[in-house]
């Protein structure tokens, strides 16, 4: 029998290498005055954006340019929806990471709106968004957090007040996902392993999310699967189209999958750290992920021992292992030390890299949110896994 559940809606998805070229007709399906938002480098600094702005212009397509150089702050978005406030503005289209693809989205929702955009962030402000916004087309060039699929963008401010909060609304789900996997042979090998480890994180996350329904799971470990056949293939040679591919489908459904089970304890840390610490994403993700989940193991394991989180678990290690006729223990176990391993085989830095101290961890456990975690979490267990990585 199949339990009850329900599924956000998607965008409209068009996948495959080479699908850059329909961005053009695209566009024109909303209009020809455009916001495009770009980060400053990798895209810009290829052959596909001179393609690109040669195309808009033979479509006479208008379009003004925005430069994100990093995780989008408040102001960030606020000056730049002020920055065309007069313009004519059929369609906001992101080109870049998933920073890029969320500053993006912010802009398309804020647009006109003449408003902050931190009146509407989740946590900070005091008003919910009505869910109006420009058409939003969204284009990833790296393999990570699946924003091309889902209804939120998150916003950062760094500092001892800052914050990584949700501008979130159903609306927000963008209008059109064009993932070309071409675009991310030029992402550098430290920004593959850490969006990658990004992208296996909330696979795994909401796989074993305690909001997981029999739709979801079918899709992670499609997910994951392309995860173990491409992920190290793609650190190891950027140039592997194939593997790329791989990645390029394993993000996207990592963001439909969150966008319907949501994340785990690993996110909760990368929320509270991204706002107090200028670190990306993913390496948060990537680092944590392996004490994690061996924390959450360990209080399954104080449970029930027929507990549906540890067969899910035993399920991860028999995909990632490809081994029969072991007990559920050994693919438990197995998949623990997996996770360690591709860590260490993706160089993924520690925490103390990016100014993270042992006297920070109380302080960055007593802001973490710990939902839809297999297994609940308190204060200590938190501290236990945060200090294996600062030490």
């Amino acid at each position: 029998m199949v339990d009850q559940f329900q599924f956000a809606r998607l965008p409209l998805i068009h996948f495959g290498n080479g699908k850059l070229s329909l961005l053009p007709r695209l566009i024109r399906r909303f209009g020809t005055g455009i916001i495009l938002v770009t980060g400053k480098n990798s895209f810009l600094n290829s052959v596909y954006s001179e393609r690109l702005f040669d195309a808009l212009c033979k479509e006479d397509i208008n379009y003004h340019h925005v430069i994100i150089p990093g995780e989008p702050t408040p102001s960030m978005i606020d000056d730049s929806t002020g920055l065309f406030i007069h313009e004519k503005i059929d369609v906001v289209v992101a080109i870049g990471g998933g920073s890029t693809m969320d500053a993006g989205k912010a802009i398309s929702a804020m647009m006109y709106r003449n408003e902050k955009v931190s009146t509407f962030l989740e946590g900070i402000g005091n008003r919910e968004h009505p869910g109006t916004k420009i058409p939003f087309i969204a284009v990833p060039t790296t393999s990570g957090t699946g924003s091309e699929a889902t209804k939120n963008a998150v916003i950062s401010q760094t500092g001892k007040e800052g914050f990584k909060k949700s501008l979130r609304h159903d609306n927000f789900v963008p209008d059109i996902a064009l993932v070309d996997p071409e675009l991310t042979l030029n992402c550098p090998a430290d920004i593959t392993a850490a969006s990658g480890m990004d992208c296996f994180t909330q696979l795994t996350e909401a796989f074993l999310s305690d909001k997981a329904c029999e739709y979801t799971d079918a899709l992670c470990l499609a997910g994951l699967r392309a995860i173990r056949d491409s992920l190290v293939k793609c650190y190891m040679n950027g140039d592997d189209k194939d593997a790329r591919t791989g990645m390029a489908f394993a993000a996207l459904t990592s963001g439909i999958c969150l966008a319907n089970a949501g994340l785990g304890v690993v996110h909760g840390f990368a929320s509270s750290i991204g706002g107090l610490f200028d670190i990306p994403h993913g390496v948060v993700c990537g680092t944590l992920m392996a004490p994690a989940n061996e924390v959450s193991v360990r209080e399954l394991r104080k449970g029930k021992k027929d507990s549906r989180s540890l067969q899910k678990y035993a399920a991860l290690g028999r995909l990632f292992l490809d081994e029969e006729g072991r007990q559920e223990s050994y693919y438990i176990d197995g998949f623990l030390a997996y996770l360690g391993k591709i860590s260490e085989e993706l160089h993924m830095p520690g925490l103390k890299q990016y100014g993270i101290r042992e006297k920070d961890i109380e302080a960055i456990c007593n802001i973490t949110e710990v939902k839809n975690n297999p297994v609940k979490l308190d204060n200590e267990a938190l501290q236990e896994i945060l200090s294996v990585r600062i030490r």
